[in-house]
């Protein structure tokens, strides 16, 4: 079965349509050009091509902790999910959490003065934790804590 959305992020324009496809767990996406005009004649050829042509793409998880290495990345990386957060504080005690994972949640535990366990459910995602536990958290892989001047959307 081939459906269409009338808008998609990014491609909210009367030229494009998205259309998709699911088969099995694989989501096929694709992108069209055209006219009101056209529709129908497009509609036809994406269920064509969602039928023949288009080409499979599988995903494999990617865990960020087995990329962080040095205190500098842990740094960068937490930098960039504060900068992203939008003031979400569940999505910074994930990416603590991913800190947390790649430096050794046993080791970080310890050096926190907290307990595996208690370290586990405040960087769940799931939850957030206080900001002494965000502090310890952070100074135990080596990564210190700093502002900058927040930017305004112009």
């Amino acid at each position: 079965m081939l459906g269409a959305a009338s808008a998609a992020a990014g491609f909210a324009s009367p030229a494009y349509r998205v259309y998709f496809t699911q088969r099995g767990n694989v989501l096929i996406i694709l992108l069209s050009g055209g006219s009101k005009a056209t529709q129908q004649a497009d509609i036809r050829r994406a269920r064509a091509r969602g039928e023949t042509t288009m080409t499979k793409i599988t995903t494999t998880p990617c865990d960020v902790s087995e990329y962080l290495r040095t205190p500098e990345e842990m740094a960068l990386y937490l930098d960039a999910c504060i900068a992203e957060s939008d003031g979400d504080a569940a999505f910074i005690a994930k990416a603590l959490g991913d800190i947390a994972r790649a430096k050794g949640m046993s080791e970080v535990a310890r050096d926190a003065g907290l307990s595996r366990e208690s370290l586990y459910k405040a960087l769940s995602g799931q939850r957030n934790p206080d900001f002494s536990t965000i502090l310890a958290v952070t100074r135990a892989p080596g990564v210190q804590p700093r502002s900058a001047p927040a930017h305004k959307p112009s």
